[in-house]
C-alpha cells in the first residue's frame, strides 16, 4: 500500500510543499530526540521536506513509496549481502526519499560500514537511533503536524485572498496594495512596468539607494531562469500582472520569511487585485499618473531620509537626475494632457514627472520636474514648445514659471520651490498668448526660496501683513490680492485695476483702506519692495488649513 500526504487535493504543490516540515524539525521532536539520533551522513541535506512517514523493515520497501517519505527502520528485513544493502540504499534515493532513520538495537548493535558509505556517496540522509522509539508515535506525532501545517496553509491562503479581494472591490490603488504586500510578505515590493521603471515601492528607506541604484539590471537579472541569477537575485520572486491577455507589468518580492500560504501565493494574489483593478481603469494608465503625482508629492513634502535614496528612485522610475539638467516648472491655467508631460520630453531625449500645481498658481495648475540631457537648451522658445505640446490647444492661457537649471536632487527640489514661489507671486491678470516667467531674472524670489525657513524673514512677513491677514480673515476681504496686484503692476494702476478685476472706484478704496491699515505709502519705492518680499514670503509658505 502506498503512503499519501494529506491535502493533496486541496492545496497547489508548491503551497503543500512549504507546509511540510523539514527533516531537521522532525528530528528535533520528542518522540525521536527520544532516541537520541545522530545524523551520520547527508547533514546538508537536512533541510530537505518530509512528505509522509512511513516505517518498514522490508528489503523491497522501495517499490511502497512516492518519495519524501522519512523511512523508519531497524534493519531487521534488509538484505546481508553488501552489494544488495548497496543496491537497497541506491533504490531508496532513486524514489526519493527524505532521509533514512536507523534504529540500532534490535538487528544491528552498529551501522554498517556499507550501509554509511552508501548513504554517503548520494548524499542520502542517514539517522541513526541509539535508543529504542515507539515508531507508532513517530508517525503520529509527524503526520499530525503535517495535516496541522497544511491546515494553517489553507487558512492563511483563504485570508490573503479574502484581504487582497476587499482591496479590488475597494478600487484601492496600486502602491496601497503594493504596500499591503509588502506587510503581509515582511519583505520590500516592487511593482514595474514592462519597461523595469518602478511604478511602485514599498522598500525601508535605508536600502532605497542601494536596492534603486542599478534597478534595471537587478530587475532584469532577476527575470532570468533560477539558474542563471546571481546570488544577490537568486532568491528575488517575480510575478506577472496581466488578465485577459494583456500585461502591464510585474510584481517583484524580496527575500523575507515564509508565510503560511507560501510566498508566492501572496504575491499571485497581489498581482491578481492589481490586475483588476487596470481593467477596470480602461485604457487610462492610472499606475504611471497616480504613481508620478505621488513621487512628486513625496519629494515636495521632504517625505525621504537621504537625496542618494531618493535619487535612486527617481532613477528608478524613469526619470535620471545624475549627469542631467533639471528644472521645476508650474504650468498654471491650463491643466495638462494627461501623460503628455512624459512624452513631450522623451522627444527631447528627457523625461518629465507631473504633479498637482501648489495652492494659488492659479486653476488649474501643474507641478513639472523635468530632466534633461545636459546639453539640451530649455531656453523661453523651447519652453513655450514644451507648453504647447503638454496643454494641446489651450497652451496660449498658460502662464509657465520656471525654476533655475540644477544639477543633482538638492538643486532640482530649489528648483521646484524657486517655480512654485514665482507661480505664487506671478502676474494674476488677464493677458494675451504663453506667459514664461524665469527665476533667473526674479532675483526676490530666488531670495525668499533660498531663505524661506529663516526665522527672521518670517517674522517679517508675519509683521508686514499682519493688519491686511486680520482684516481679510474677519470680514472675507481682497486686501491680500489688491496689494499683489498693485506689487505685479507697481507703475499701472490701471492694469492694476484689471488685475484685481475691481472697478477702478472700487480699486482706489481699497488701496486707501491698505495704507490706511498698514500706515504705509504704496508709491513708496521701499514699502513696496518691503511688502513684495513679505507678499513672497506668505505665499511660499505651506498652504493654511
Amino acid at each position: 500500500m502506498r503512503s499519501a500526504a494529506a491535502g493533496d487535493a486541496d492545496l497547489p504543490r508548491s503551497e503543500m510543499h512549504r507546509a511540510l516540515p523539514t527533516v531537521r524539525e522532525v528530528l528535533r521532536l520528542d518522540a525521536l530526540a527520544d532516541g537520541m539520533p545522530e545524523v551520520v551522513s547527508g547533514a546538508a541535506a537536512l533541510d530537505g521536506r518530509v512528505r509522509w512517514v512511513h516505517a518498514s523493515d522490508s528489503a523491497g520497501v522501495a517499490r511502497l513509496l512516492n518519495g519524501g517519505e522519512l523511512l523508519l527502520s531497524t534493519g531487521s528485513g534488509w538484505p546481508q549481502d553488501p552489494a544488495a544493502l548497496r543496491a537497497f540504499i541506491a533504490g531508496l534515493v532513486e524514489v526519493g526519499i527524505a532521509g533514512l532513520v536507523l534504529e540500532l538495537g534490535s538487528h544491528y548493535r552498529w551501522t554498517p560500514a556499507v550501509i554509511v558509505d552508501a548513504a554517503r556517496a548520494h548524499d542520502l540522509v542517514l539517522v541513526v537511533l541509539h535508543r529504542e522509539v515507539k515508531y507508532v508515535t513517530v508517525t503520529e506525532v509527524v503526520h499530525r503536524l503535517i495535516i496541522e501545517r497544511q491546515t494553517a496553509a489553507l487558512r492563511a491562503r483563504d485570508e490573503v485572498r479574502d484581504r487582497f479581494t476587499a482591496l479590488t472591490l475597494r478600487g484601492s490603488p496600486a502602491d496601497y496594495v503594493v504596500q499591503q504586500l509588502a506587510v503581509t510578505l515582511g519583505a520590500p515590493v516592487v511593482l514595474e512596468n514592462l519597461a523595469h521603471e518602478v511604478v511602485a515601492a514599498e522598500v525601508p528607506p535605508a536600502r532605497e539607494e542601494e536596492l534603486f541604484a542599478q534597478w534595471e539590471r537587478r530587475s532584469r537579472e532577476a527575470h532570468r531562469p533560477p539558474a542563471a541569477r546571481s546570488d544577490a537575485a537568486a532568491d528575488w520572486l517575480v510575478v506577472p500582472v496581466e488578465a485577459r491577455g494583456a500585461r502591464w507589468g510585474f510584481l517583484v518580492a524580496l527575500p523575507g520569511p515564509e508565510h503560511p500560504a507560501g510566498r508566492l501565493g501572496v504575491l499571485q494574489q497581489g498581482a491578481i487585485a492589481l490586475a483588476l483593478g487596470r481593467l477596470a481603469d480602461g485604457p487610462v494608465d492610472e499606475w504611471e499618473r497616480q504613481a508620478r503625482r505621488r513621487l512628486l508629492d513625496r519629494l515636495l513634502t521632504g517625505r525621504f531620509s537621504t537625496t542618494g535614496g531618493a535619487s535612486a528612485r527617481l532613477g528608478a522610475s524613469g526619470l535620471p537626475v545624475q549627469g542631467r539638467r533639471l528644472y521645476g516648472l508650474v504650468i498654471a491655467r491650463v491643466a495638462p494632457v494627461p501623460g503628455r508631460a512624459d512624452a513631450v520630453a522623451r522627444t527631447l531625449g528627457g523625461r518629465a514627472l507631473l504633479g498637482p500645481g501648489p495652492a494659488g498658481a492659479g486653476t488649474p495648475a501643474a507641478t513639472v520636474l523635468v530632466s534633461l540631457p545636459a546639453d539640451t537648451a530649455f531656453d523661453d522658445a523651447a519652453v513655450r514648445s514644451f507648453v504647447t505640446e503638454v496643454a494641446g490647444g489651450a497652451a496660449d492661457r498658460a502662464v509657465v514659471s520656471v525654476g533655475s537649471p540644477a544639477q543633482g536632487l538638492d538643486e532640482a527640489l530649489v528648483s521646484l520651490q524657486e517655480a512654485i514661489d514665482l507661480a505664487q507671486g506671478g502676474p494674476r491678470g488677464e493677458h494675451g498668448g504663453l506667459h514664461v516667467l524665469r527665476a533667473d531674472t526674479r532675483p526676490l524670489v530666488r531670495l525668499v526660496t533660498n531663505l524661506r525657513d529663516d526665522r527672521r524673514l518670517l517674522e517679517h512677513g508675519e509683521r508686514m501683513l499682519a493688519p491686511l491677514i486680520d482684516h481679510d480673515l474677519s470680514r472675507g476681504g481682497d486686501l491680500l490680492d489688491v496689494l499683489a496686484a498693485v506689487l505685479a503692476h507697481p507703475a499701472n494702476r490701471t492694469a492694476a485695476a484689471a488685475a484685481s478685476h475691481l472697478s477702478r472706484s472700487v480699486f482706489y478704496q481699497r488701496i486707501a483702506l491698505i495704507e490706511q491699515l498698514l500706515d504705509m505709502d504704496l508709491d513708496d519705492g521701499e514699502t513696496q519692495t518691503a511688502l513684495h518680499l513679505a507678499l513672497l514670503v506668505r505665499r511660499s509658505a505651506p498652504p493654511r488649513r
